[in-house]
C-alpha cells in the first residue's frame, strides 16, 4: 500500500481525533476542520471514514512488518530478538500514540468486516515475526516446551495488548517503554527454560 504525504497527514489527524474522542468521535467534518480544508477535499484522498481507518491500519501493519524485518535481520539470540520485537513496538507507539486508538480500540471491531480483516492482518504481522523466534527458542531449549508455541503466542500477545490498552485508557500518562520493558522481563521469566 502506497500512501501520499497528504494521506499520511490525514490518517495521523484521524488518529489524534480518535484518541481524543473515540471511534464515534471521528467524523469527516471534524477531520476536515482539523486539516484546515473542506470535507469535499477529504474525499479527493479517501472515499469514506472507513477508508481512512483502513489506510491507517494498513500503514501501521506495513510499518510494523518493515521494522520487525530490519530488527530481526540482525544476528541476535532468540531472547534478544524477543526483546527487540517488543521494544520496537513500544518505541513506535510512544512516538505515534495517535495510532494506538486505532490498533487497540475495541469499538473498531464492530465497525466493518474490512476493518476486522486489517486488524487481523496486524496480528498476523506480529505472529509472522514472533512465532519463529519463540519456536526457535523452544528448539534451542531457551524457551519452555511445556507450553505450545501457539499458546505462548496468545499469552504474550494478550499481555502486550492489555498493557497497550491500559496505556491508552490512562491517556498515555505513563512511560510505555519503561512499563513495556518491565513486562518483557516478566514474560521472559515465565517462558524461559
Amino acid at each position: 500500500m502506497n500512501i501520499t504525504d497528504r494521506q499520511l497527514e490525514i490518517i495521523e489527524a484521524a488518529g489524534k481525533i480518535m484518541t481524543d474522542a473515540g471511534v464515534s468521535g471521528l467524523t469527516t467534518k471534524k477531520l476536515a476542520k482539523e486539516m484546515g480544508f473542506s470535507e469535499a477535499a477529504l474525499y479527493r484522498h479517501f472515499s469514506s471514514k472507513e477508508d481512512i481507518i483502513v489506510a491507517m491500519l494498513e500503514y501501521v501493519a506495513k510499518m510494523m512488518d518493515e521494522r520487525y524485518t530490519i530488527s530481526l535481520s540482525k544476528n541476535k539470540t532468540e531472547e534478544q530478538k524477543f526483546i527487540l520485537i517488543f521494544q520496537d513496538q513500544f518505541t513506535f507507539f510512544a512516538q505515534n500514540p495517535h495510532f494506538v486508538a486505532a490498533v487497540f480500540s475495541d469499538g473498531l471491531l464492530e465497525s466493518s468486516q474490512k476493518i476486522n480483516e486489517i486488524i487481523l492482518k496486524i496480528m498476523a504481522v506480529k505472529v509472522k515475526h514472533l512465532k519463529p523466534v519463540i519456536s526457535e527458542g523452544q528448539n534451542k531449549d531457551v524457551f519452555t516446551n511445556v507450553i505450545s508455541t501457539d499458546d505462548l503466542l496468545h499469552i504474550i500477545m494478550g499481555s502486550i495488548r492489555l498493557l497497550m490498552y491500559k496505556w491508552r485508557v490512562a491517556s498515555f500518562q505513563f512511560d510505555i517503554s519503561q512499563k513495556g520493558d518491565e513486562l518483557i522481563n516478566s514474560l521472559l521469566k515465565l517462558i524461559k527454560s
